[in-house]
């Protein structure tokens, strides 16, 4: 297979490999060389004329571009501007609950969530703290080796913030923070505080609420007076608790995956994104939860999740996401339709409706049954949608901060991060998980080469349903866990 038009309605198709020119592509012969993931011309376009993908258009060519030719971000320009009104128009596609329910090995929490890891994080209230959180981390791991017991990663977590914020940014902070205490990914938490700064314990306390003291410990560094030795003896009574917690079965209908994709090419909305969208919904037929965001990616392709809404609420809070996202642009005079990015260009992407349309792609086609603040927790089951950008960490800590235990990213030209829960990265192309096995964790570029999306699919929910009983993906493997936090105003 070289190409594949995706849509009746198209007028261009998409190359599945380098084609040379000569090739013929729905009966018209390519009159120029097509890089993989590039979209060819199959009929004369004048300026002016919208280019169809998808079966929608994703924007307009600004000059005449001939049949046989390739058409890219050099040549098109976005139909997007401004504000829209929107108007419920509900397409509901109902997955039925499915008849074989799968399981998986998951630590069940006094709460009531489950962990896929059991791991001790050490997060600093403040970035002033951030070496000591490091070098206590560093001398326990030292300290424990070799008698971890189902302990399976000690892990710090810095970052810049937690002082000199204000309003939202401040807040942001302080709920990300407070939600990873939370999370069920974590047996047990340390928090380290300075003493001085704006993020003060006592009211952080008070936003995290009850807690299991014998699992989660904070103190303040300005307050001991060895604060390594005293975050080492935190670390020994919490360890003593959570080394002896053990994984049981538990139903999928538990699990809370992340949806993300990030270095997207041209191929991304053809094998990666699909395959993550019958992930989605086979997630939702099992009673559980999978959640979408990078909502500036939503932009072209809005209307389409709009009107999977479950009802007229989750329709008006969908349009909130959307348009508070674009005010948020217009209000610090930036162009709301300033994407894709270099990479996603070079790899075929050419407008931000081509990018939104491969995008939304993720999430299947179940029906929406929640719409998530930044910082808000999962309270819904089924597909929720997340406020949050479309910058690969921000909003893969966001996912995992609402409480999604793993987070699946696909990517057409690699990334290597993860954040702080599993971060698992799956390859639009093949070539690209041939050359970075060490990144790349499952290849659904096998769909651009004939495979059927059933057999790829069927070993995909093995691979993730393995890793949610505790085999490590890359990030893991490589020690590459990360956060950031959604920042938008003043810094002190």
């Amino acid at each position: 297979m070289d190409y594949i038009k995706i849509n009746p309605a198209d007028n261009v198709a998409v190359a599945l490999q380098d084609l040379s020119k000569g090739a013929v592509v729905e009966g018209v012969t390519l009159s120029m060389d097509i890089p993989r993931g590039h979209k060819i011309v199959l009929h004369d376009l004048k300026a002016g004329e919208n280019v169809v993908k998808y079966g929608f258009p994703i924007g307009h060519v600004t000059r005449d571009a001939a049949a046989g030719t390739m058409v890219d971000h050099t040549c098109i320009k976005t139909n997007l501007e401004g504000l829209l009104d929107y108007s419920y128009q509900p397409a509901l596609v109902d997955i039925p609950e499915a008849s074989v329910k799968r399981t998986f090995k998951g630590f069940r929490r006094a709460d009531g969530q489950v962990g896929v890891r059991n791991q001790i994080w050490v997060i600093p209230n403040v970035g002033c703290v951030n070496g000591i959180c490091q070098t206590i981390v560093e001398r326990f791991k030292a300290e424990i080796a070799g008698k971890e017991g189902s302990v399976d990663a000690v892990v710090a977590f810095p970052h810049n913030y937690g002082c000199s914020q204000l309003g939202a940014d401040h807040e942001n902070t302080r709920t990300v923070l407070a939600d990873m205490v939370h999370h069920p990914n974590a047996g047990g938490v340390l928090v380290v505080s300075l003493g001085c700064e704006n993020n003060q314990l006592d009211a952080f306390r008070e936003l995290v609420g009850p807690v299991d003291e014998s699992r989660v410990r904070m103190f303040v560094t300005q307050k001991v007076d060895d604060e390594i030795e005293y975050g080492l003896q935190q670390l020994r009574e919490i360890f003593a608790v959570c080394s002896k917690d053990e994984r049981v079965d538990v139903p999928v209908s538990e699990l809370r995956v992340g949806l993300k994709c990030g270095g997207s090419d041209g191929l991304s909305g053809i094998t990666a994104n699909p395959l993550l969208g019958v992930f989605s919904d086979w997630i939702v037929a099992q009673g559980g939860t999978t959640v979408l965001t990078e909502v500036p990616e939503m932009f072209g392709a809005e209307t389409i999740l709009m009107n999977r809404c479950q009802d007229v609420a989750t329709f008006d809070q969908t349009v909130h996401l959307i348009n508070d996202f674009k005010e948020y642009f217009m209000k610090q005079g930036m162009p709301v339709y300033e994407n894709p990015s270099p990479g996603n260009k070079a790899g075929g992407i050419s407008t931000l409706e081509e990018k939104s349309l491969g995008c939304t792609q993720k999430c299947g086609k179940s029906i929406v049954r929640g719409v998530l603040k930044y910082g808000e927790r999962l309270s819904v089951k089924g597909l929720n949608l997340l406020s949050a950008p479309g910058n690969d960490l921000v909003a893969s800590t966001a996912l995992a901060s609402c409480g999604c235990q793993i987070v699946l990213f696909t990517t057409g030209r690699g990334t290597p991060f993860g954040t702080f829960v599993p971060t698992m990265k799956i390859s639009t192309n093949t070539p690209l998980f041939e050359k970075k096995g060490s990144w790349i964790d499952f290849n659904a570029g096998v769909l651009a080469q004939g495979e059927p999306m059933a057999d790829v699919a069927a070993r995909f929910v093995d691979f993730v349903l393995a890793a949610a009983s505790g085999a490590p993906v890359n990030n893991e493997k490589n020690g590459w866990r990360e956060i950031a936090i959604f920042k938008s105003g003043v810094t002190l």
